[in-house]
């Protein structure tokens, strides 16, 4: 299946610094047009599994730059690229751009026990896979942990 329309999430995370990269490959393979999307979570407990310290703005900055590194990453290689900061619950953010562009692909990262595991369900047990209209590719680490 030809990938048109990508969504990278990203979480500041090496895990998904890795995912990114198997989902540029894709993005590159299709001349897909991306997306890149980093959710702030707004409470603390989140912000620690985000891995990141600091304040709400220092992490808004973190994220901005680094999708701004991203989308200059792409169009540098030819292909049209968004990037898009947000504050919420990461399920409810991911299948909401994905819907809204469109998105044949979304791409996550996850390593086993990991900060990405809040992905994969909230507190009320909403399920990433439920809500997506679209496939989704999960980078693994790899390495076994």
């Amino acid at each position: 299946m030809p990938y048109k329309i990508i969504l990278m999430a990203y979480d500041g995370t090496e895990d998904g610094r890795r995912a990114l990269l198997e989902g540029a490959e894709l993005a590159k393979r299709f001349q897909a047009k991306v997306y890149l999307l980093a959710v702030i979570a707004d409470d603390a407990g989140a912000a620690l599994a985000q891995s990141l310290g600091g304040t709400h703005m220092e992490r808004t900055v973190f994220y901005k730059s680094t999708l701004d590194a991203g989308v200059r990453y792409f169009k540098k290689h030819g292909l049209e690229a968004q990037g898009h900061v947000v504050h919420g619950e990461p399920v409810e953010e991911i299948a909401k751009l994905a819907k809204e562009v469109g998105a044949n692909l979304v791409v996550v990262g996850h390593r086993e026990r990991g900060p990405m595991a809040r992905w994969w369900s909230t507190p009320t047990t909403m399920s990433l896979l439920d809500k997506l209209d679209c496939s989704l590719l999960i980078g693994m680490s790899g390495d076994g942990k």
